[in-house]
């Protein structure tokens, strides 16, 4: 807690309250449950017949989440894993994520959110660096899992088919949809028999059968508890998981709650409040936003294909929709769409920006469809999304990520440590009750980005002014965003450089109208005859949609430093 009394040692440095909207306090009681699991206790007993989603068209209430994931926890804590074990959630935003989330962390064990767009290596890699033991996955692509599965420490497998908790006639009618018509699940086989021994495979409909009739136990979890290992990358190209604990999960939730209330407030009661989910949950951004909708007791639209811009419209024109959150890129595509351009947005209070930066053009357009204002924000998986915002008070796009949020501390530190006054460019430094407690067994890793006086380094270099408002202005790191994704080119560069015909690469970030940024990779070949097609079908089994590069331009060298370090920084530059 070293952090919270040195916060109030020095409250004349928070330059940023006086800015801060009227009602917004300056701190948020982060103590106030002992665990998530109390938080969503809370929710069950209080909103049991009040619905906490909707997908396509079907209705969970909180009393339904409260069975379905007690039943749930319960199967998994009948496999016999110990307290604290991972699982892995490989699900898009389907019921079953909201529903196995709830187990896992009811069950006493730790989450660990997987993209379900992940190909074999990546799977791999987070499987094994996280020690899950059991993953709850979408059929559709459990033949990813399949190719992996013996080569990591994973011995159970629940397996959701699309329309598992979409009703028992229109649940089986998208499930052929999707497996028969859309041919969306490939072949697959998974195997019983593992190198450790007999291996644990359900669906998903007779796991929760099977945990019905069991009792769920009450685990032994507290604020220091771990919630959520949330992958992000890393310099050495290998994703690294935050450690979130309960106590950081449910700070970034009151954080979040605190600064929205006056924008919420315009709904009345807040179990009124149709919060839009298009982004994945696996996303940190749209996974505290969520847990936030849990405790007010409100709903979310579940959107588990928000790349289908036609059938999203549709989705948000059934029924007034009063918050949205977005990437840059999803309301450059929803402006584009002229029939969104026609919908009622007179119940819209709050338009959330964050995942990467906001362009100013989008937001004039935005607020001149909308008359919502676009509201910019900055936070990342080791701050459980939180770090600054703008109010959401404001009357027009600031261009900023604004200031930060109940009880979180911002400086701007030079390299050796010390802060900068107003009006100094430096690194953006972050610490609060929301910061991670280091990456999942990466000491050396936790030790470069914390400093001495327990602030987190970002990487990201900015300016905060007078008012507290901060402008990011550079990147310390190599790091790409791709449509609010972090893209370390680190990664991708190693991956590259095991296809045949490679000599060395380096990936870039360059500008792109539609993402925010693009992957960009120089090749240097080994075998003249490499094509920038093989280059591309390579990145394409090896690499997520987003890391796979847009643009691949072949050189006789690469710029290097005098002690042969490939220079990234000339490269963008030219």
């Amino acid at each position: 807690m070293r952090w919270f009394v040195d916060l109030h040692r020095c409250p004349m440095e928070r330059i940023w309250l006086s800015s801060y909207p009227p009602g917004v306090p300056a701190d948020i009681d982060h103590t106030q449950y002992p665990s998530l699991n109390a938080l969503l206790e809370q929710a069950f007993r209080r909103h049991p017949h009040d619905p906490v989603s909707v997908c396509m068209d079907r209705w969970m209430s909180y009393g339904q989440l409260d069975r379905y994931s007690a039943a749930l926890g319960a199967y998994l804590q009948s496999l016999g894993l110990p307290a604290g074990a991972r699982v892995a959630i490989m699900l898009p935003n389907l019921p079953q994520f909201l529903v196995t989330m709830a187990a896992v962390l009811r069950a006493g064990y730790t989450c660990v959110n997987v993209n379900p767009l992940y190909t074999a290596r990546e799977l791999e890699h987070q499987l094994n660096d996280s020690g899950a033991e059991a993953i709850v996955i979408l059929e559709n692509f459990a033949h990813t899992l399949e190719e992996v599965i013996d080569r990591t420490p994973v011995r159970h497998a629940v397996l959701a088919s699309f329309g598992d908790l979409l009703g028992f006639w229109y649940g089986r009618w998208m499930t052929f949809l999707v497996r028969h018509v859309a041919k969306l699940v490939p072949a697959f086989k998974l195997p019983y028999q593992g190198p450790a021994g007999t291996r644990t495979i359900v669906p998903f409909r007779q796991a929760l059968q099977a945990g019905s009739t069991l009792s769920l136990r009450t685990p032994d979890v507290s604020r220091d508890s771990i919630a959520f290992l949330q992958y992000t990358g890393g310099t050495t190209g290998l994703s690294k998981g935050a450690v979130l604990t309960h106590g950081n999960v449910i700070a970034a939730i009151l954080q979040a709650e605190a600064w929205f209330a006056p924008a919420i407030d315009r709904i009345g009661d807040p179990r009124r409040a149709n919060h839009i989910m298009a982004l994945p949950l696996y996303h940190i951004f749209a996974l505290t936003l969520m847990l936030l909708v849990m405790r007010q007791g409100g709903h979310a639209t579940l959107i588990p294909n928000p790349r289908d811009i036609p059938k999203f419209v549709e989705v948000l024109k059934a029924r007034p929709f009063h918050v949205l959150p977005a990437v840059n890129t999803l309301f450059n595509g929803l402006l584009a769409n002229a029939r969104f351009r026609q919908l009622d947005f007179s119940s819209l209070v709050l338009s959330q920006a964050g995942g990467m930066a906001a362009s100013e053009g989008t937001a004039r357009q935005w607020q001149k469809v909308t008359g919502c204002v676009m509201i910019e924000g900055w936070g990342m998986s080791e701050t459980c999304a939180i770090g600054t915002n703008n109010p959401v008070t404001n009357t027009h796009f600031t261009g900023t990520i604004g200031l930060p949020l109940p009880s979180v501390e911002i400086a701007i530190k030079d390299d050796d440590g010390r802060d900068l006054p107003p009006g100094s460019t430096g690194e953006i430094c972050i610490r609060g009750p929301n910061v991670m407690t280091g990456y999942y067994r990466r000491p050396d890793e936790t030790a470069k980005v914390f400093t001495a006086d327990g602030y987190l380094r970002t990487g990201d270099v900015g300016i905060m002014d007078e008012r507290g408002y901060i402008r990011i202005v550079d990147r310390k790191k190599d790091m790409i965003i791709v449509s609010g994704f972090n893209v370390y080119p680190t990664e991708i560069d190693n991956v590259v450089s095991t296809c045949p015909g490679v000599l060395e690469c380096a990936a870039v970030g360059v500008p792109d109208e539609h993402s925010g940024e693009a992957v960009k990779l120089y090749v240097v070949r080994s075998d003249p005859t490499l094509t920038e097609e093989q280059v591309m079908r390579f990145c394409h089994d090896n690499l997520t949609g987003y890391k796979r590069p847009k643009y691949i331009e072949f050189r006789d060298e690469l710029p290097k430093s005098a002690v042969g370090k490939i220079l990234r920084r000339e490269l963008r530059q030219k």
